[in-house]
């Protein structure tokens, strides 16, 4: 299936083919191998989505995005849509199933339909949580670099969002089974209409509802994932229709994961390990991690830690970025990250 991409007005679009996979237990995801109008010079890279959200998270209308940048310098581009994709069927997932499930049968696919022996990754938050999971459980054995953002084997997250997730939660999963941010252009019941009316007397750094609902189910800031300055009028717009439901499953995982410290797993797979920190990791790829310093969703201290838990493992080989000025998802969606950010993640990726 050939469709065409949304870019700048000034570029032809690429050319995109969307690759259904399926995963390990039969769910069906898939892939967007985004292509140039040339072959590429480069392997492949796999860039993986966070929670609630999509594989076109990747592809804010800025000038360039990292689709475009990666694309423009030779890498083979290939987003993955896995099961917590808005563009999917919503189900109540787990980071777990994830790891075991979708991102070993992603990489699979991309392997067998490239002919390529390894695969780069960039990697953001609960994408970035669940392939960290199925990296050190040595589950990517053909993953050779992986470029990781916001979050991976550690989980810091501020005070106030730990206590406000520990109260709602529990609450909330007697009455949904999810959280939606689309519920500030919509809401349908009752219990949606009145968190929407709190978030409306608690938030009032902007007038687009559903970024304000963006904040309130993510994290702790006023807004929590960007800074407003860091987006172009463009993209606060488009973020509306990039945000949409978040099973509850994922809150109580991630309950547990923050009262750790570090990632939890909680489905009891075989393929995993009971304490992710007790052995080396099992995987031969180099690590870069990168963290906004204005991060209000996971503290940059969540990497922090990862890094010296890998360093720890192999002295100088991993590399930690911490970005001034930036946050949570604005490392990709920015306005400059073309300059800001998007040069250091392509240099991770050149690196032997």
């Amino acid at each position: 299936m050939a469709t065409t991409a949304n870019l700048s007005a000034t570029r032809e679009p690429w050319r995109e083919e969307v690759i259904p996979f399926q995963a390990k237990d039969g769910f069906k995801c898939n892939l967007i191998h985004v292509q140039g109008h040339t072959s590429p010079t480069k392997g492949p890279v796999i860039l993986v989505h966070g929670a609630g959200v999509r594989a076109n998270l990747f592809r804010a209308p800025v000038e360039t995005t990292l689709v475009d940048y990666l694309i423009e310098r030779g890498y083979d581009v290939w987003l993955e849509n896995w099961r917590a994709s808005i563009d999917l069927p919503f189900n109540r997932w787990t980071l777990d199933q994830a790891a075991v499930y979708d991102h070993p049968a992603a990489v699979r696919t991309v392997t067998e339909r490239t002919g390529a022996r390894s695969v780069k990754a960039v990697i953001h938050c609960q994408g970035s949580t669940s392939f960290m999971m199925s990296a050190v459980s040595g589950l990517l054995p053909n993953v050779n670099v992986i470029v990781s953002n916001a979050v991976s084997l550690h989980t810091v997250i501020p005070a106030w969002a730990s206590l406000k997730m520990q109260i709602s939660v529990p609450f909330l999963r007697t009455m949904t089974q999810y959280l939606d941010p689309q519920w500030g252009i919509e809401a349908p019941t009752l219990l949606s209409k009145s968190i929407v009316e709190a978030v409306r007397a608690t938030h009032h750094e902007c007038n687009n509802l559903v970024c304000k609902m963006v904040s309130f189910t993510y994290g702790a800031g006023f807004p929590a994932l960007w800074s407003h300055a860091n987006l172009n009028d463009e993209t606060h717009v488009w973020l509306r229709q990039e945000f949409a439901k978040v099973p509850l499953t994922f809150f109580e995982q991630m309950i547990r994961c923050v009262n750790r410290g570090h990632l939890v797993a909680v489905d009891r797979l075989k393929e995993l390990p009971d304490d992710f920190l007790l052995h080396p990791p099992q995987t031969d790829a180099r690590f870069a991690f990168f963290a906004g310093l204005n991060n209000l969703c996971f503290l940059p201290e969540s990497q922090e830690r990862t890094f010296e838990w890998f360093n720890d493992h192999a002295t100088n080989r991993h590399t930690l970025h911490l970005l001034p000025n930036y946050g949570h998802l604005d490392v990709f969606m920015g306005k400059n990250a073309s300059r800001d950010t998007f040069p250091a993640i392509y240099e991770e990726l050149e690196k032997t």
